[in-house]
């Protein structure tokens, strides 16, 4: 499913138009417990699939887990210890992974291996996680188990991290280096009983290495004999520092030791890493299949809390969504303790004139605050979510395939490529009535408000028609100028729709319920009221509605379209005017005679007529 960068933004499929993450529709969705599962439902969303079959694969993988809760939670359970497997593998891969990353790859291999033996379902894409799992190598998982200890550091280089008895020669390096250690304590206890300095202490840096060092005031018991074995390396403020032949040589074994140990350890890291490289491909697939197990049950537990519904998705134009709502706006209201208001629609093609191959387009109107944007959003959601493989928030849904969603809602501008808030608007709708096909969801939001009354009307009049005439898709047309409504009339896939409001001793109650039929006026002076602007401007702002009302009574939108033809026919009519021109271009003049050019004349003519008429 093509959508562009505009119709993400103004769904808020994965941020908000203020740029957050909550609020959006992966945040209202998102139950994975892994980050490759988080990263895998992210990719599905921005990429819906256009084949059924494989949808109905990903739908069967849900529908599992869906109804066996153990299974579900056990599977959730063993995900919560699987780490970030194929980031760890690309970082050793890079050289630039550590021994956590190791150790993230066998705890990533022993959840598979649990997952593996808990047994899956051979329904939908679950035999080929299966297959996947099981094609894992174990044998490297029990090596990578013996090998690593149980406290990493996130350096190789700092060594330590291979487990005892793993290695004979490193065991022997070890118990030399530690060995070491414990002579540089007897020692430095030997040459305190010698010197009587008990605060004498054997101390090490990466530039001087082993030292004797003793505070300035004891210095003279250590240089008093002039047979001391003590030489003077350094003065220090309060503290002076020595050395002796004994600790240099003790110094050379102990880091010889300590050198041979990490040589050691590094080259088991090595060992390790080529191996896990050997097994990438069966390494990546067995992650791959953990993210889609995750994303499927996580999916399944979403459908259980927020009763979703597995739609029907095929490769007809139907478009029917019984009790629809907006996943994202039904759990904000959930917090709140507020219900949603469902609603259904049905843009598949009409039964009545036979012509299957195109879908409906509804007008919605309405005032402002009544739930259309909410409305036109929803059904493009139920869309991309049903076409990611997902079940809905519906009580019932039909799906013929889309191959595009395209979304025109909201008002923004673009200063920095100086585009104005109607240029962005216009841009937009431009390039969905260039783009847009029989198969497109096509969702547009007052189109033309953003400029004087007539040209807006005139904008969303012709946009309309085309989307009817020429694109033929899938369509709800939101709008505030009611004189469009009388397009339903002429146009046989046009369909209104109003949201529903009651006045209530003279205030608007917004029903949030999409019904058939067109809007009276738009409530835009109670709605203003609501918002809180001052008792005298909405008194005055009264005043002048009605007088234009009065003044606009007397021509209501029928007049207005009956003076129009149709956009086909103004089409039609502007093909014979462009053929009158050309026939113009063709002529030479001074090629005619008199009664040439006479007969020239009269076709010309004959031509502009047909093109008025």
């Amino acid at each position: 499913m093509r959508i562009d960068a505009a119709t993400r933004a103004n769904l808020e499929l994965f941020r908000t138009l203020s740029g957050d993450r909550k609020g959006s529709l992966l945040a209202a969705i998102d139950r994975t417990l892994s980050a490759a599962g988080s990263r895998l439902l992210a990719r599905r969303l921005a990429s819906p699939l256009c084949d059924a079959a494989e949808i109905t694969r990903r739908q069967d993988s849900i529908a599992v887990f869906q109804d066996d809760a153990n299974l579900r939670q056990n599977i959730r359970k063993s995900l919560t210890q699987a780490p970030d497997v194929m980031r760890a593998v690309s970082r050793l891969a890079l050289d630039r992974g550590g021994p956590r990353d190791m150790d993230a790859v066998r705890r990533g291999l022993a959840s598979a291996r649990d997952i593996h033996v808990m047994g899956l379902p051979l329904a939908g894409e679950l035999a080929e996680i299966g297959a996947a799992l099981g094609a894992l190598p174990g044998d490297l998982a029990d090596e990578l188990a013996k090998a690593l200890g149980e406290e990493l550091p996130l350096l190789k280089r700092d060594g330590g991290f291979v487990r005892e008895n793993y290695r004979a020669d490193l065991d022997e390096a070890w118990a030399l280096r530690d060995e070491s250690r414990r002579v540089v304590a007897a020692l430095r206890a030997r040459y305190a009983e010698e010197t009587g300095v008990k605060s004498l202490k054997i101390r090490h840096n990466n530039m001087l290495g082993y030292f004797v060092e003793v505070t300035a005031a004891n210095a003279p018991a250590l240089t008093e004999n002039y047979d001391s074995p003590f030489i003077h390396r350094q003065t220090m403020a309060n503290a002076m520092r020595f050395t002796t032949a004994e600790l240099a040589d003790l110094e050379q074994q102990i880091a010889a030791a300590g050198d041979k140990a990490v040589r050691i350890e590094l080259e088991v890291f090595e060992t390790l890493a080529e191996k896990i490289s050997d097994n990438a491909v069966a390494i990546h697939a067995g992650a791959e299949a953990l993210a889609a197990l995750d994303v499927a049950c996580a999916l399944a537990d979403l459908a259980e809390a927020e009763n979703h519904v597995r739609p029907v998705v095929d490769d007809s134009l139907t478009f029917a969504i019984t009790g629809g709502r907006h996943p994202v706006v039904e759990q904000a209201l959930q917090k709140s303790g507020e219900s949603f208001i469902a609603n259904g629609c049905d843009l598949g093609p009409p039964n009545d004139d036979g012509d299957t191959d195109k879908g409906r387009l509804w007008l919605v109107t309405g005032p402002n605050m009544a739930g259309k944007s909410t409305f036109l959003r929803q059904n493009a959601l139920i869309a991309i979510l049903a076409q990611a493989g997902a079940f809905v928030p519906a009580e019932a849904a039909h799906l013929g395939v889309v191959d595009a969603v395209f979304s025109r809602v909201g008002a923004a501008d673009d200063l920095a490529r100086g585009r104005s808030t109607f240029m962005v608007e216009m841009v937009e709708t431009a390039a969905i009535l260039n783009q847009a096909g029989a198969r497109a969801l096509v969702i547009l939001d007052e189109i033309g408000r953003g400029t004087a009354t007539f040209d807006g009307l005139s904008i969303a009049w012709a946009a309309i028609e085309h989307l009817h005439e020429t694109n033929g898709c899938r369509g709800l047309f939101a709008t505030h100028y009611h004189e469009l409504t009388a397009l339903a009339a002429r146009l046989t896939r046009i369909h209104n729709a109003t949201m529903a409001v009651k006045d209530w001793k003279g205030e608007v109650v917004f029903l949030h319920e999409v019904v058939a039929g067109a809007a009276d006026r738009s409530y835009g002076i109670q709605v203003a009221k609501l918002a809180g602007l001052p008792a005298p401007v909405i008194a005055r702002a009264r005043e002048v509605l009605d007088r234009l009302e009065a003044n606009d009574r007397a021509r209501g939108p029928k007049a207005v379209i009956d003076d129009l033809p149709l956009f086909a026919a103004a089409a039609k009519a502007e093909d014979k005017e462009d053929a009158a021109l050309q026939a113009l271009d063709e002529l030479d003049p001074d090629a005619l005679s008199p009664r040439e050019a006479q007969e020239a004349l009269y076709r010309l003519k004959a031509l502009r007529r047909d093109g008025e008429a």
